[in-house]
């Protein structure tokens, strides 16, 4: 959880301030769209059952859908933290070919490249991208991984509408 909320936290400070010409620009939009779903992921709440709680089969069932609810939402920002990271070193690149100039023809093969790079990133993010982040960062520090749910698992989770869908 605190994995959640620390990438909540990350993606809730991004702060691009595009000129009204950038505003429709590719990056700028992918940074809003991150911002807006983190948001919304953060707002959603925790869908409990009602149940005796003091039945041990339930609280197991209970527990298991607390942890499935975790690795969802941990899940999704962490993919909308790669999807926003990508979006801001398109941001960086994009002000290093500008130079504080404004655009103009001679800056279009170099801004293109920035373009096509920020693509190739985006599509790199590949939910086994995102799974394989997540589980090489918890196994370097020693965390119980047993419990946590698969990445199939996940996916239906999400397809199901038991979280919120993650966006392109």
């Amino acid at each position: 959880m605190d994995d959640f909320r620390n990438l909540q936290d990350y993606i809730a400070s991004i702060r691009a301030n595009p000129s009204a010409k950038e505003y429709y620009e590719e990056g700028y939009m992918v940074l809003r769209r991150c911002v807006v779903e983190a948001q919304a992921l953060l707002l959603q709440p925790f869908q409990t059952q009602g149940g005796a709680r003091d039945d041990e089969e339930q609280n197991k069932v209970h527990l298991r859908r607390i942890i499935q609810d975790a690795a969802v939402r941990r899940f999704r920002a962490q993919t909308l933290f790669l999807r926003a990271t990508a979006a801001l070193r398109w941001v960086k690149s994009r002000a290093v070919v500008l130079q504080g100039q404004e655009c103009h023809a001679g800056h279009l093969p170099a801004l293109q490249q920035v373009k096509n790079t920020l693509r190739a990133e985006l599509a790199s993010i590949t939910d086994q991208r995102v799974e394989l982040s997540l589980r090489a960062a918890d196994s370097a520090v020693g965390k119980w991984l047993q419990e946590d749910p698969s990445l199939g698992q996940i996916q239906r989770l999400i397809s199901n509408g038991n979280a919120q869908s993650h966006g392109p």
